[in-house]
């Protein structure tokens, strides 16, 4: 976390070094625990450089500081490549940075550079459930049809989430439902749900003693976290 609020407070600098100059700035943040620390890293590094700062922390989900962003409610916020490209730009060809990039000027938004970490999803269960079933990998999935999942809302509506998943795994399960994320970790340790949607970077994988599935057929991209700005 020190490496990364150094490089945060770098790439801060530098993003509005480059841009007009302005008295005031607003920072946005999704509605996760490491979405607000970001915002509120940034809020603070620019708070030292004599401008105003607003941290509007969980203000919604990705669509939500898309948005926002857009409407020039808010000037930066942090973002994934991966949900860029699958959620935001609904363009899966678009692989590397310059792609990006060239992408996000058509709507004057600027990205940064990495900020150094990938948070990518991933599908976890409690261990003892999936040793029990002898479940390690996402393929492992498709022979347990009656598998209680329980995903955020966010990825049950989202482009690159439960139903793309179930698509490209050919997933059988029906008893599927949308929860709020923090719901979702306690439903699995009361034994309610059997898996859910994980951010890798989750600190909540192993206070619960969650596995993180494999996923072996290569379905999820990097989601490299970064600055989206105008």
């Amino acid at each position: 976390m020190h490496k990364c609020a150094a490089v945060t407070l770098l790439l801060a600098c530098t993003v509005f070094a480059a841009a007009p100059l302005r008295a005031e700035i607003c920072v946005g943040s999704k509605q996760f625990t490491e979405s607000v620390i970001l915002g509120e890293i940034v809020a603070q590094s620019i708070g030292h450089a004599a401008m105003t700062v607003t941290h509007r922390a969980e203000l919604g989900g990705t669509r939500t500081l898309w948005g926002a962003l857009l409407a020039g409610d808010i000037d930066i916020y942090p973002e994934y490549t991966g949900t860029i490209v699958q959620e935001i730009l609904g363009h899966r060809a678009l692989t590397d940075a310059k792609a990006i990039r060239a992408a996000l000027a058509e709507y004057d938004v600027r990205m940064s550079a990495p900020l150094g970490f990938n948070n990518t999803y991933a599908v976890g269960m409690r261990r003892v459930r999936a040793e029990q079933l002898n479940i390690r990998k996402l393929s492992d999935l498709v022979s347990h049809p009656k598998l209680r999942l329980g995903f955020s809302s966010e990825f049950m509506d989202r482009a690159d989430g439960w139903s793309g998943l179930a698509r490209h795994y050919g997933l059988p399960q029906t008893d599927v439902r949308g929860l709020d994320h923090d719901l979702a970790y306690r439903g699995l340790e009361a034994g309610e749900i059997d898996a859910t949607d994980l951010y890798a970077t989750d600190a909540e994988i192993r206070y619960y003693d969650l596995v993180v599935l494999e996923d072996d057929r290569h379905y999820f991209p990097a989601y490299d976290a970064v600055w989206l700005y105008r």
